[in-house]
């Protein structure tokens, strides 16, 4: 894990009181002697972290006084438009689509709406709750419009709605990691009342119902981490999935001829077996509703 150097963690924690309003506008932020006295670091750790905090236009330098926090004035965005926690979020959005999380963070949200760090803080607390919001968000991206048919088509449906969400933002798999310590998010608990009123005219106890569906919300986000993982791969080595079994069809096939593994020599005895994650969502979707429909009738039985 990489860990910030000293100027940019203290420069975060001055930030962070400036956000909770501990210190506000016109407040005399710790002085660079304070700074090394508090911190223990050198002169120079503590200039740089003030000026960290002036470039991002978070505090300013009064002549006699010493540096404060610089006043709030208007955060706008480009072009002069207001920034709003929605621009902040969709701006996340695009950056985390095209880079992942670990390319988002507040200052390159920040630098995308041509406005400062600190502005984005009156928004957006934090890059854990930037994440939540946009994971919400994208969540009211599934077409709920409850289709005709009986539980397994409603199911049916809602995995292929929650599927597609994966598959326009990769990041989402890592974003919900956490079903223990589940986020409150009201687009997604949309989603999940949605599932459960589909199975509510089943004979499953309540229990067996969220059993259920946290069952195939894990099945989905399993792909959706290998979808990441996927895209990771092809960014990382410029090579795809099929030039990749060319590339190392050969070895495969040295490998499977030394006999030590004759089931699966069969699949190269018959035609190329191709496999991509759209088709296997597809089948694992459809045992998972098979396994579903049999527990239904046991548990009407």
């Amino acid at each position: 894990m990489t860990v910030d150097p000293p100027y940019l963690s203290i420069a975060a924690g001055i930030r962070r009181r400036i956000a909770s309003g501990e210190l506000a506008p016109g407040d005399r932020v710790p002085s660079t002697r304070a700074i090394v006295r508090e911190s223990g670091v050198a002169m120079a750790t503590a200039t740089k972290a003030l000026a960290v905090l002036a470039r991002e236009g978070v505090v300013r330098a009064v002549p006699g006084v010493g540096t404060v926090v610089a006043e709030a004035g208007s955060a706008r965005g480009p072009q002069g438009a207001a920034l709003s926690r929605e621009a902040v979020v969709a701006a996340a959005l695009r950056i985390a689509d095209a880079e992942g999380l670990a390319g988002l963070s507040m200052r390159r949200v920040a630098g995308d709406l041509g406005t400062s760090t600190m502005a984005l803080y009156r928004h957006v607390p934090s890059k854990g709750e930037l994440v939540r919001l946009m994971t919400d968000v994208a969540f009211d991206e599934a077409d709920l419009r409850r289709p005709a048919g009986d539980w397994r088509a409603q199911l049916t449906h809602a995995s292929h709605q929650l599927w597609g969400v994966y598959r326009r933002h990769p990041w989402m798999a890592r974003a919900m990691a956490s079903f223990i310590r589940p986020e409150p998010m009201p687009e997604a608990m949309t989603y999940t009342e949605w599932v459960l009123r589909a199975l509510r005219g089943t004979p499953l106890s309540v229990h067996q119902v969220m059993l259920t569906h946290l069952t195939l919300i894990a099945f989905v986000q399993g792909l959706g981490m290998a979808m990441e993982m996927e895209g990771h791969a092809l960014e990382d080595t410029g090579v795809s999935n099929d030039e990749w079994m060319d590339r190392n069809g050969g070895r495969f096939a040295a490998i499977v001829s030394s006999g030590r593994y004759p089931v699966l020599a069969t699949i190269f005895e018959h035609e190329p077996f191709g496999m991509d994650l759209d088709s296997l969502f597809a089948f694992g979707l459809d045992r998972l509703l098979d396994g579903i429909a049999v527990s239904i009738r046991e548990t009407s039985a």
